[in-house]
């Protein structure tokens, strides 16, 4: 099968098109045949760059790919295929199902978690094999690249909503919004009824964010932007912040726009690991900063409630094929993206 196989950590040009062997699918798992994989900016370019403490579970040559949509064509022992040819996307995120987290329904605090595309051979191939519980059907209507859009980034958004405690009518700050998952937060909390306020550095992104319903549109580099806010929201500031990059300069400004029993809530550090908070004020204010690890698979189930519901997220418009995977790698790095960058697969 033709695959991109990464031979050593570096820029895209490490990314190398070649002929693999089909795998064979193991007790419990699947094999399915892919046709659109996503391109993340942590799963994918920093575990190709080996910048994250994960990328030590890499073993070359290696394939990345973490969530993906394709169609199940062959099982392993004990796993029957009831519907040979549906769709279905992949959940990447594989816990133990044997440890406390894992009883307790927090799969995203199990000791063994693993990730496709990382410790695990991924999907930046025609085939791929997955366990066979990591597979849901994709709803007629949705395309394999929405589809994509959604499998991850849909449920993070869900468990970091869930998180934050926002209900409708609340105001929820989204820095760098137009991002992959920025984006799946703004139209999921738009989808349920809060009132969003987007952030981004970048001015042609602005309409397009409006256009997926944040009522504002920020530029969080601007030293005014607090007071935006505070217009915005009679003076209260916001319920709750979902930042995924944390970028200090900006972090620096979020207690000025959080209300009093709000919640800063991150997944990841993209920019900044560091960053000064004053607790005191936190603690004055009933305020508190939360994280979200990743996704568990009820949020990837409930996910897909809201897309029969109607909900969609950005797909990047620039397409890509799977023998283009370096150039995708570049644009993603370039920032010039709004939604989720995916790989088409033939």
């Amino acid at each position: 099968m033709t695959a991109v196989v990464l031979t050593g950590f570096g820029g895209p040009e490490v990314l190398e098109v070649n002929q693999v062997p089909v795998p064979e699918p193991g007790p419990g798992e699947v094999l399915v045949r892919v046709r659109a994989v996503s391109v993340g900016r942590t799963l994918d370019l920093a575990t190709r760059a080996g910048r994250l403490p994960f990328a030590r579970a890499v073993r070359f040559p290696h394939l990345l790919g973490a969530d993906h949509v394709g169609e199940v064509v062959a099982s392993g022992p004990g796993v029957p295929v009831t519907a040979p040819g549906q769709r279905v996307v992949v959940f990447p995120v594989l816990s133990c199902g044997r440890c406390a987290g894992c009883d307790q329904g927090h799969q995203e605090r199990c000791g063994g978690l693993e990730l496709l595309g990382v410790h695990r051979q991924g999907a930046y191939a025609q085939y791929c094999v997955v366990p066979e519980a990591a597979v849901l059907p994709v709803p007629d209507g949705v395309s394999d690249r929405e589809a994509c859009a959604l499998a991850l980034n849909g449920a993070v958004a869900h468990r970091q909503l869930e998180v934050s405690e926002v209900v409708p009518g609340d105001w929820l700050l989204v820095p760098a919004a137009g991002g992959a998952l920025g984006s799946a937060v703004v139209a999921m909390a738009v989808h349920r009824g809060i009132r969003v306020v987007a952030g981004t550095r970048q001015s042609w992104k602005h309409d397009r964010l409006r256009a997926l319903g944040a009522e504002l549109v920020v530029d969080t580099t601007d030293a005014g932007f607090p007071a935006q806010l505070a217009a915005a929201t009679g003076g209260r500031g916001v319920a709750a912040v979902i930042d995924n990059v944390v970028d200090a300069p900006v972090w620096s400004r979020l207690q000025e726009v959080l209300a009093t029993g709000g919640s800063v809530v991150c997944s990841g550090a993209l920019e900044d690991a560091r960053v000064e908070v004053d607790l005191r004020a936190m603690y004055l204010r009933s305020q508190s900063i939360r994280t979200v690890r990743t996704a568990r698979p009820a949020d990837f189930e409930a996910t897909w409630k809201d897309v029969a519901d109607g909900l969609r997220v950005p797909v990047n418009a620039e397409e890509f094929t799977l023998t283009e995977a370096a150039g995708a790698h570049r644009l993603l790095e370039t920032d010039d993206t709004f939604g989720r960058v995916v790989l088409t697969v033939e």
